[in-house]
């Protein structure tokens, strides 16, 4: 499913195995065990960094196994259940008392694009991956979440037209001319490699993590919102 390893300041979570890690329960409940550790173990100059093994970062939610339920209504009820467990994933890393970095080597695709989009900053492969939202093609609307996340997280309006409601599959380097990727690089351990580097300059500036956490709600309040998270007062002992 994945795993989380320590190396200093970093937290490196992993999607692990080559299948194209499909967002369904078990691997949603381990993710959000594995962030809840990183949480706990959260001390100032901390950053988390998610990466994947395989070709693919995540190819989205579980689909076969919401289809395996033999029936139409099964199918949605399967879903729907998804849908609902993914919410607090993207929650705990929009609230978490860190800087994150996604570092992308495969193709994200749907809520696997939007697991990604969760991360503070996005690193791509120059090389290879894409960023697709195939919900049209599928005939699925997007959860209350996605849109919010979306609307939070891009801020051009054509970007999201085009990735949306175009359903464009957008290599590393349209993705950082649309402002969505921070930079590309060549490889899997490019990005990687980039990833450390980028942590290592925000870990340096030793950030208090709950007031990281704070501010970042704060800079994102419409998705904050739709995920219930509250703002809450700092102590002016942080001062």
């Amino acid at each position: 499913m994945c795993t989380v390893e320590k190396r200093g300041n970093f937290f490196i979570l992993t999607l692990t195995g080559d299948d194209d890690h499909r967002l369904g329960p078990s691997l949603i409940n381990s993710l959000l065990k594995a962030l809840s550790q990183v949480k706990a173990q959260a001390t100032p100059g901390s950053v988390l960094i998610t990466t994947s093994h395989g070709k693919f970062f995540s190819n989205g939610f579980d689909l076969p196994w919401a289809l395996a339920a033999g029936s139409i209504s099964g199918a949605r009820d399967r879903l729907s259940h998804i849908i609902q467990i993914f919410k607090p994933l993207v929650a705990q890393l929009l609230s978490l008392p860190m800087p994150t970095i996604a570092a992308i080597s495969g193709h994200a695709a749907a809520a696997g694009f939007a697991l990604a989009l969760s991360h503070d900053y996005l690193i791509m492969r120059s090389d290879r991956g894409v960023l697709y939202m195939r919900e049209l093609d599928l005939g699925l609307t997007l959860p209350d979440y996605f849109t919010a996340l979306f609307k939070s997280k891009m801020g051009s309006s054509l970007a999201m037209r085009d990735l949306i409601l175009r359903g464009m599959k957008v290599r590393g380097e349209a993705a950082v001319r649309m402002g969505v990727v921070e930079s590309t690089h060549h490889g899997e351990d490019g990005v990687f490699n980039a990833a450390v580097q980028l942590g290592e300059q925000l870990a340096a500036r030793k950030w208090d993590g709950e007031v990281y956490a704070e501010i970042r709600k704060s800079v994102y309040p419409e998705v904050s919102e739709v995920l219930g998270l509250r703002g809450k007062a700092i102590s002016i002992s942080k001062l």
